[in-house]
């Protein structure tokens, strides 16, 4: 007699959850968006120029874990090509961040927190759609294979001195190609990475790295990418152009 008379309650409150909007909030907005805003927030403060404030971070850890819960809800392939980019970028720069933080203040460079036979590259930490992945799987067998856009190499950050700055703003589907550019032509014209010394061209060790994403060569890319003195001394070289790789500063990119 008691569930007789808790019947109707029941279907009332039940009513009332369903139509009042109280149900667990999408992470997916109108248009299949996604909503960084937690993560927007958190870049807008505690980066600046490329630095990074990880003590700030680690004050505003649950927020962090907040923004990565919403990631690990989303189903990527429901979203549109550059929406994908945007996600799995934001998501790699999110990790390498929560990464940091796992061993955080202690940590001179994100080398530190791998092991002998384990680069930090490799452990399994990103939760994405059920899955949990490694840092690795997201660049080398989602972003660059599936996008084949070399710009992503300026897009994703490795937590270190000499890595493409962090971008203060996360990626979105409806920004990314503009952004991309910006980052890419940033990188490319920074002579602390990348410089024309008479006819030898000294560019960062990414380009060696991953020197087959570049498919119309890398001076071609320069020649796309470089403005001003550079682009014009670049062409002036033309044929006669070397390319040297200068060495990668793995200390940690924090302000």
């Amino acid at each position: 007699m008691r569930n007789i008379i808790r019947k109707p309650w029941l279907l009332l409150l039940s009513a009332l959850f369903i139509f009042s909007g109280m149900g667990p909030a999408t992470p997916v907005m109108a248009g299949g968006r996604i909503d960084h805003s937690l993560f927007a927030g958190l870049l807008e403060k505690y980066v600046v120029a490329g630095k990074v404030d990880y003590t700030g971070f680690k004050s505003e850890e649950a927020t962090l874990n907040s923004y990565l819960d919403v990631l690990a809800k989303i189903d990527p392939g429901q979203l549109s090509r550059d929406e994908q980019f945007a996600f799995y970028a934001n998501a790699y720069n999110a990790w390498t961040i929560k990464l940091i933080l796992s061993g955080y203040p202690g940590v001179q460079s994100i080398k530190d927190l791998g092991s002998l036979f384990k680069s930090p590259w490799k452990k399994k930490i990103a939760r994405i759609n059920g899955k949990v992945m490694t840092l690795d799987h997201i660049e080398h067998a989602i972003l660059r294979p599936q996008f084949k856009d070399p710009r992503v190499h300026f897009a994703i950050n490795c937590a270190a001195k000499s890595c493409p700055p962090l971008s203060s703003t996360p990626f979105t589907g409806t920004k990314l190609d503009v952004q991309l550019d910006g980052l890419t032509r940033a990188f490319v014209n920074d002579p602390k990475n990348n410089y024309l010394k008479g006819n030898t061209l000294y560019v960062s060790a990414i380009f060696k790295w991953f020197k087959t994403d570049f498919k119309n060569g890398i001076v071609d890319f320069f020649l796309k990418y470089s403005q001003g003195d550079f682009n014009t001394r670049l062409q002036a070289v033309g044929n006669d152009v070397n390319i040297r790789y200068l060495d990668y500063d793995w200390s940690l990119n924090e302000k």
